[in-house]
Formats: structure tokens, sequence, C-alpha cells
């Protein structure tokens, strides 16, 4: 059971790190003051693999009515998917993803909305930027300079994953260490300065607590190792960039409330010092940081 003594335990041993400001910056136009205002990003998925099916959208059409309803809900960034990141999924190759998100990504971005693209595939990404994504949300590790340099050549954002393996599609066990924050933080420094190399200065990171590694089958393993990062996310804040978390489901909990998983996730994230929450659940989310703000 997570306790007062948790937290006070943490703040103990880690209480400099939480008052490290992080970068903050313009996207589409729009400043994000992480540091100040948590921000939310919106989640449509155009698989019809993905499991959450409230945010599954199979035309243009249902893609930018979503988009929409996020956006009036609070959702700073609307995060667009063409590919399932479940392992039983179907792959889409490069031509599938673009065909699927080309035409909402224009659509969108000339309606206003700050989108951003989630991939691995850098023909992808490029493609992606030409037809207006202003953030590239990257779930692998491989061709990452590239990457950053036609980020930077955008003025686009990058969100940049921890993955143990070449892409999320692509992991097996995940190593724990003895100081899974320490094992981030390393990962992301290296990132940091070859990103700093390309002229990639909008970057954020991500601890990818939503993959599927072998390892973390078991719930209780998998929700204990959410809860943990979440918490010491404000660890990561020496690095000087803000931090985005993908909010979490934790169904063999919640059951029929799964709904509520991500909002309750957000606590705990906002606890740990999070600047930007991915989530289905725009308003849900919203009204848990909202309430948080209020203290």
């Amino acid at each position: 059971m997570l306790e007062l003594e948790h937290l006070a335990e943490l703040w103990q041993k880690y209480s400099p790190k939480t008052a490290v400001p992080v970068r903050e910056f313009v996207i589409g136009g729009r400043n994000f003051p992480f540091n100040s205002e948590p921000q939310i990003m919106g989640v449509i998925n155009l698989s019809p693999d993905s499991w959450y099916r409230e945010s599954v959208c199979l035309t243009t059409e249902s893609a930018v009515r979503r988009a929409s309803i996020l956006a009036a809900e609070g959702a700073s960034i609307v995060d667009i998917g063409a590919e399932s990141s479940l392992s039983q999924a179907a792959r889409a190759d490069e031509a599938l993803q673009q065909s699927r998100l080309l035409p909402v990504i224009r659509k969108l971005t000339a309606s206003g909305i700050i989108v951003s693209a989630e991939t691995y595939e850098p023909a992808v990404a490029r493609a992606a930027l030409e037809a207006g994504a202003r953030v590239l949300n990257i779930t692998g590790t491989t061709d990452l300079a590239e990457i950053f340099r036609m980020a930077a050549s955008f003025d686009a954002a990058v969100i940049l994953c921890y993955v143990q393996g070449t892409n999320v599609r692509e992991v097996a066990d995940f190593d724990f260490g003895s100081d899974t924050i320490a094992l981030m933080r390393d990962y992301f420094a290296r990132q940091i300065e070859a990103a700093d190399k390309t002229g990639l200065t909008k970057l954020i990171i991500d601890p990818g607590l939503g993959f599927y590694y072998r390892n973390l089958g078991d719930s209780a393993v998998r929700v204990r190792h959410q809860m943990r990062t979440f918490l010491e996310t404000f660890r990561l804040r020496e690095l000087g960039f803000p931090i985005c978390h993908a909010l979490p489901h934790a169904f063999e909990y919640f059951g029929e409330e799964v709904r509520c998983a991500e909002p309750f996730f957000a606590v705990l994230a906002a606890l740990g010092k999070t600047n930007l929450f991915r989530t289905h659940e725009v308003a849900r989310t919203k009204g848990v940081l909202d309430t948080l703000r209020a203290f």
C-alpha cells in the first residue's frame, strides 16, 4: 500500500531535485509554460488493433471529430498513432502509416490543432512534419540523429521515449537495474547530447511506461514499476527538459471502471512533477489536475 511514509522517504532522499526548473518553449506558435502549468496531450489511435476503443478512429472524419472534442476538453496537443503497440497487433509499414496519418494531420493542422505524430520510422516522421505535425512522439531508438535533425529543421519538438529495444514493438524483458530512474537518466543524457549536436532544442523525455515488455505481464510487477516511476519522475528534471508520461490503465484492478485508471495515475504523475500528461481521458485527467492545483 502506498502511504505517506513512502512520499516522505522520497522527499528526504531527493528533495533538492524537486525544484529544478525545466526548459519551456513554443510549439506550433503556442507557448508551453511547463514549470507553472501542467499540459495535456490527448490520444487518437488510427489502428483498428488499439485496445482503448474510445480512442480508435478509422476514418479521417471521425479522427477530426474526436480531435476537436479533445481540444475542447483541454488537450493542448493531440497525439496520433497509426500502429498499435500491442504485441499481437498487425504491423503497419511506412506506406500504411502515412496513408492513415497524413490526411488527419493536414486537416487538424488547418483547424489550428497542434499535432503530435507517433512513429519510429524516419520516413513517416518527415512526412508527418511536412503535413504539419509539430511534435514527433518517437517510440524507437534507431536513426535518432536523423530524426533530431529533421525536427530541428521544422522547428518541431521531439518526445523521446525510453525504450529498451530498437522500437516499442521489439522489446523483450525489461531491465530494472539497481536504480531504474538512473538507467533512464543516463540514456536520456546521451540522447540530449546527441540532440544538441543536431540543433534540436525542443525535447521532451518520456519514461515509456505504457510499453509491453515480457516480464511486465504480471499486473502487480507492472503497476508497482509504474507507480514508483511516476513518483520518482522529478529525479529526471536535473536533465533540464520537460517530462511526459503516458498514463496507463491497470485494467486488472479497475475492471469495468478502467476508464478511471488514467486519472488515478495522473495523481501519482503530478506528485512526481510530470509536465505533459498523455491520456485517452482528457476531461477526467484535466479535472484531476485542476483539483490538485486548487490545494
